[in-house]
């Protein structure tokens, strides 16, 4: 399989990638686009997608339709994966009906496990960890994954937590500046998550974050006047910094957050959120340094597509 086209919709955004083989066993990115669509928004409280979400959601799709359908080559494969807000919804078939009506296909809503594992898979094709074994850490906007594994690839533990930067600025951050036991209550509940995880955080030799949170804070801990792929893939974040983010951002009404230059605008009121989990798992490591990388579960699932695997439920 030649070209191919994976979607990713979380509970924050919604992302497309167009790929194809780079021969030597990796990718050749010819489109990567991301739009903040929100489809989680008040699902944690209601269990079901608001109307609006669901009309964000159908206009990005719309436009990835689009993409696809005129691509100067042709896509052979189109994958829509669609993960945490997705898993547990009462209207969830609206959705599938929505999507299928734009795209051709089924959405394909896979467990946390398999989540994990192509965000490890994604994250390993442009990183090479130089201690075992690694952690590959990708905070969504309804739960956070995490995986264990060697450089080589192989995988010792996928896990999933419904955890995330909307999750958690839902449940505790519903003001900004945030209130210092609001911060606290926030923490004490990752922390018992974490705690329960089986992970162990002190054993890890090498620390990988993936996806839009992560590459959002990296972007603000450069101090990029704008976003930059090229820059942020590979940013090495120390971990003392991790935490001082997190208070920093705290400390910052929504407008001011908004105004930082490299932040995206539709993750300005959860960014804090999403720091406030990286700096809980951040304190239970050992480690020196996050590694940051821009390669995650989207490209996990093209690597798949093109080697005409079956993806996994």
């Amino acid at each position: 399989m030649s070209r191919v086209a994976a979607i990713d919709c979380g509970t924050n955004s919604i992302r497309l990638l167009i790929a194809e083989p780079d021969g030597a066993g990796g990718l050749k990115v010819l489109d990567r686009r991301l739009e903040v669509v929100r489809l989680g928004q008040g699902v944690d409280a209601t269990g079901e997608f608001h109307p609006a979400a669901l009309q964000r959601t159908f206009a990005a799709v719309d436009q990835y339709a689009e993409l696809i359908k005129n691509a100067e080559v042709p896509v052979e494969s189109v994958h829509f994966v669609a993960t945490s807000a997705t898993r547990d919804v009462r209207n969830r078939d609206n959705f599938f009906a929505g999507i299928e009506e734009r795209l051709g296909v089924l959405p394909d809503v896979i467990s946390g496990e398999t989540e994990a594992r192509l965000s490890f898979t994604g994250a390993l094709s442009r990183v090479t960890p130089a201690a075992e074994p690694v952690l590959v850490m990708d905070i969504g906007g309804g739960s956070t994954e995490l995986i264990t594994g060697s450089s080589a690839g192989n995988l010792h533990s996928a896990i999933s937590l419904e955890v995330g930067s909307v999750r958690v600025t839902e449940r505790f951050l519903k003001q900004n500046p945030v209130a210092e036991v609001d911060l606290v209550r926030a923490a004490a509940y990752v922390d018992e998550l974490l705690a329960a995880s089986g992970v162990d955080f002190g054993s890890i030799g090498t620390w990988i974050g993936v996806a839009g949170t992560v590459t959002t804070l990296a972007g603000v801990y450069l101090g990029l006047e704008q976003y930059d792929r090229e820059r942020v893939h590979g940013a090495i974040i120390p971990l003392p910094s991790v935490d001082k983010q997190l208070h920093q951002l705290a400390a910052m009404t929504v407008d001011e957050i908004r105004a930082l230059p490299s932040m995206h605008p539709g993750r300005a009121d959860v960014i804090t959120g999403g720091a406030l989990v990286e700096a809980r798992i951040a304190a239970r490591l050992h480690v020196q340094d996050l590694i940051v990388s821009e390669s995650d579960i989207l490209d996990g699932i093209a690597l798949q597509l093109i080697a005409g695997d079956t993806m996994p439920r």
